[in-house]
């Protein structure tokens, strides 16, 4: 009987761990951040578009990556990460591009009317910016017709844009076949009644352009001016760095929700500085200030998802003593690394004075310092040049191939190419 007790003192001893594994649960794998319940994950959603301010729907990526809603990667195309939920197809349309149409791509030129779709044939261009004659004497009906006629001609859809900023710069509003007044300025909106007049500006303004074909509205203006004398002044929200901020994340928000790209302009900061259309500024002011007060409203609108940003032609001696900030290495890495924004970057007109030297050469200086998208009035001068720097090896068609990515994927994001 020895053997039975010993039996009965070894139950004895395992009995607890048993009561303690019967009571165990499994794990509750609906907890995890790969497999949220329903009620999770439309909280999550929602949570998302009321940082976003978007009542756009949510984009599943895959099964195992968290969600990501239009918003969170318009401005934040990085050709290198794969995120991007355009990105696979801007490279299959990559693959099949001629390096003469890689290299149109760039170019965001002044449009010239009279001989624009000839100019989408030969130069197989990456879009129109539209200034004030080009509305001159026209109407709604004549302008949506001549933009459908350049988007049929063109094998990629072109990004059509303006400067429709409200206050001194309205190309199109300032002409009564496009509304009955010109827009106001921010300045004056604000007064009138705050950021809920800001929001519905700027949500009529992008169905005015929308409407007329235009997909691109290069605004909001992000630079800090308090000085009335300023020559940026009257182009800008006029308040200090953190009103600036809240206004500049207000506009792309709408502008997101409305379905047109934005363009934050003219980083780093203007400042005080003179007219760059019409000679050289040479900004000496301290790195810290644009930390401290310049950067904030960039940054904002990158944050809020901003497609593009403009940098001027002012020389920050900060940053770089030697070259405007529109053919600066350095302002670019600082662009992309420390306020990381993976977006378009454009230029500035290459052809106005601040820059008049270079004219010959600025399309590759500002390809080699790290834009995408080339603001040229001379493109017939400038793609060739870029065509031939590719040839002689001063600028290596990877570093075309990642700008015309990001290119692609905006207008994915925009919807005008599938």
């Amino acid at each position: 009987m020895k053997p039975n007790k010993y039996m009965f003192y070894f139950i004895l001893l395992l009995l607890p761990l048993f009561l303690t594994g019967c009571g165990k649960r499994y794990p509750d794998y609906s907890s995890q951040s790969g497999s949220l319940s329903t009620e999770d994950s439309n909280s999550a959603a929602n949570e998302t578009d009321l940082h976003s301010g978007s009542t756009e729907p949510t984009i599943q990526i895959s099964s195992t990556e968290p969600s990501a809603t239009i918003e969170d990667t318009a401005g934040q195309t990085d050709s290198s990460s794969g995120s991007n939920p355009f990105e696979a197809r801007a490279e299959e349309l990559l693959s099949g591009m001629s390096l003469q149409e890689k290299v149109g791509q760039l170019f965001f030129v002044r449009l010239r009317k009279a001989s624009a779709i000839e100019d989408i044939k030969k130069y197989h261009l990456g879009g129109y910016i539209l200034f004030g004659d080009d509305f001159k004497d026209e109407t709604q009906t004549g302008i949506r017709d001549f933009m459908k006629d350049c988007q049929s001609t063109s094998s990629i859809p072109l990004l059509m844009g303006v400067d429709e900023e409200g206050g001194t710069v309205c190309r199109v509003s300032k002409y009564a076949a496009f509304r009955s007044e010109p827009f106001k300025s921010p300045q004056d909106l604000y007064k009138q009644g705050g950021f809920e007049a800001i929001q519905a500006d700027t949500k009529e303004k992008a169905g005015l352009l929308l409407g007329l074909g235009i997909n691109v509205n290069l605004a909001p203006v992000c630079d800090v001016s308090v000085n009335p004398d300023d020559f940026i002044n009257r182009r800008s929200f006029g308040q200090e760095a953190g009103e600036t901020a809240d206004y500049v994340r207000t506009v792309v928000r709408e502008m997101e929700k409305a379905g047109i790209g934005s363009t934050l302009k003219h980083f780093p900061g203007y400042g005080d500085n003179a007219d760059t259309h019409t000679g050289s500024a040479v900004d000496t002011r301290d790195y810290q200030q644009f930390v401290e007060s310049d950067f904030l409203p960039f940054e904002a609108g990158i944050e809020a998802g901003a497609d593009s940003v403009l940098v001027s032609h002012n020389i920050v001696t900060s940053m770089d003593e030697n070259h405007p900030a529109s053919l600066s290495r350095a302002v670019h890495d600082i662009l992309r690394e420390t306020l990381n924004f993976k977006g378009v970057i454009m230029t500035d007109d290459l052809s106005m004075d601040a820059i008049k030297n270079s004219t010959t050469e600025a399309a590759v200086l500002a390809i080699a310092a790290g834009n995408d998208l080339l603001v040229a009035t001379d493109f017939d001068v400038q793609i060739p040049a870029v065509l031939d720097a590719l040839n002689k090896g001063t600028l290596k068609e990877e570093q075309i191939d990642t700008s015309v990515i990001r290119i692609l994927v905006w207008k994915l994001k925009l919807g005008i190419l599938q």
